[in-house]
């Protein structure tokens, strides 16, 4: 297997700031490998609030994440100030691949990066659902090509 080189800050539409916390640090003395997928988690559902297309307490389709990976080139430690940089790669009927990139305050290449897969699905019955015209709309904003 090939790994993957580390991707720019260019290569993503939106940046999230993301500082990082006392507690991200683990006895090694560097942000835990967990910790990224919050700050993944939390980057992509910033942008859907923010874009009013994400209601957690009420909304009738919600994401579930079916898939998750990261790649990790060089490590962060509080109190780095993060951005997390954020893609859609793919937009299906009922299914979103993110691609996500933490990046190091004032540096280019990303110390890790990664992907999740979101499928909507109906709240009650957890069963998916084309993706909301809203949503479709601005999970656009994010696509790339290529």
């Amino acid at each position: 297997m090939t790994r993957p080189a580390p991707h720019g800050r260019a290569d993503y539409p939106h940046h999230q700031p993301t500082p990082t916390r006392w507690a991200d640090n683990d006895v090694y003395g560097h942000v835990n490998n967990v910790t990224y997928y919050a700050y993944f988690d939390t980057a992509v559902n910033r942008y859907l609030a923010a874009q009013g297309v994400l209601d957690v307490q009420a909304g009738g389709v919600i994401g579930l994440v079916v898939e998750t990976g990261c790649t990790f080139f060089a490590p962060a430690a509080f109190p780095d100030l993060l951005s997390v940089g954020v893609r859609v790669a793919h937009l299906g009927r009922s299914s979103v691949r993110y691609e996500l990139a933490v990046f190091r305050e004032g540096e280019d290449l990303a110390c890790a990066q990664g992907h999740f897969v979101h499928v909507y699905v109906d709240r009650g019955t957890r069963r998916p659902v084309p993706l909301p015209d809203a949503l479709r709309a601005a999970l656009e904003e994010l696509r790339t090509h290529g």
